[in-house]
């Protein structure tokens, strides 16, 4: 059954050599690849997307250079208005801590957000420090220095990061910030997306970094658990779903926030789509495709331990497209 976009936008037709360009955040970058790869398939529709950091994806939309912007760090709702945009979440993910301590296994060095929090804020800055050592009796840590990698890019995983850490640590607003950029200090190395923070963070031993989920299992990294609500936590599509289950998608522009809760992975966000409200072809075009991602997707998203949007969101969404979008 065609679904109610499809059917509203159905006296709109696309030549089989058409692109949409969109860009911004690398935190659902490797889904929107894979879903774009799978529209192509069906419809012969060229998805462009460039990777290029939350606040990247906020400019490229505001000066109309692309169809549509994408980010982590979902706008205000005033900003939305007064731009003239609408802004919808299309997948939910995990930020999660990174590390390259030789003879460390994935999964196995626990941290709590205090102590991450200590971490980034230089606090803590050797890998055998008692705060460290304390969580993890059980593991032989080195004398070594702490490197962090952060984000060199405007973010919205370090928005997505930051919040936590605000939220667990009640100086680190006010020292480091939150936001889609941040004061880290001395002793930092800078990676460009994702990707970059993950290349560097493999490159660069005693190091700790945090990226998105995906970037982990694709990448093979060390990832970090949690200690969190008093249960050791690992990442994965299941405790980024149980983060979500008692989301309110009212807020205004569905800008919910998916960090700390009660339970599931702490550092879970859903990332972000903006379009124009006096939309073009091209704009129903972008529409299309994110209306085929959840209708065809949420296996493609899951592979990538995405977690896909509540079908009941899936729908109001829809609704609101059909209401809003002209």
């Amino acid at each position: 059954m065609k679904s109610l976009i499809m059917v509203l936008l159905a006296a709109i037709t696309v030549t089989a050599n058409a692109q949409v360009t969109g860009a911004g955040a690398t935190f659902p970058a490797p889904v929107y690849a894979k879903w774009a790869e799978h529209y192509n398939k069906a419809t012969g529709i060229q998805i462009n997307y460039s990777a290029i950091g939350s606040s990247g994806g906020i400019k490229q939309i505001d000066k109309q250079t692309v169809d549509f912007g994408a980010t982590d760090d979902p706008r205000k709702a005033e900003d939305v208005t007064a731009n003239g945009q609408f802004q919808f979440p299309t997948v939910i993910g995990g930020v999660v801590p990174v590390v390259n301590l030789p003879g460390v296994e994935a999964g196995k060095l626990v941290l709590d957000g205090k102590t991450l929090a200590d971490i980034f804020m230089s606090r803590i800055t050797k890998w055998n420090d008692p705060a460290i050592a304390k969580l993890n009796p059980k593991i032989t840590l080195p004398a070594d220095d702490i490197t962090l990698v952060v984000r060199s890019d405007g973010s919205g995983t370090t928005a997505v990061f930051t919040d936590y850490l605000s939220r667990v640590n009640s100086e680190f607003k006010s020292i480091v910030g939150v936001g889609k950029s941040a004061n880290w200090g001395a002793n930092v190395a800078g990676g460009k997306g994702n990707a970059g923070v993950a290349a560097n963070v493999k490159q660069i031993a005693g190091s700790i970094g945090y990226v998105e989920y995906a970037y982990v299992k694709q990448g093979k990294m060390i990832h970090v658990a949690m200690l969190h609500k008093g249960k050791v936590v690992q990442p994965s599509a299941e405790t980024f779903a149980e983060a979500a289950a008692d989301a309110d998608w009212n807020t205004p522009g569905m800008a919910v926030n998916l960090n700390n809760q009660a339970k599931g992975w702490p550092i879970t966000a859903a990332t972000f789509i903006l379009v124009y409200k006096q939309g073009n072809d091209k704009t129903q075009d972008v529409l299309k495709f994110f209306d085929w991602s959840f209708a065809n997707g949420d296996k493609l998203a899951l592979e990538l331990d995405y977690v896909p949007l509540p079908t009941v969101v899936q729908t109001k969404i829809r609704a609101e497209w059909a209401r809003n979008i002209k």
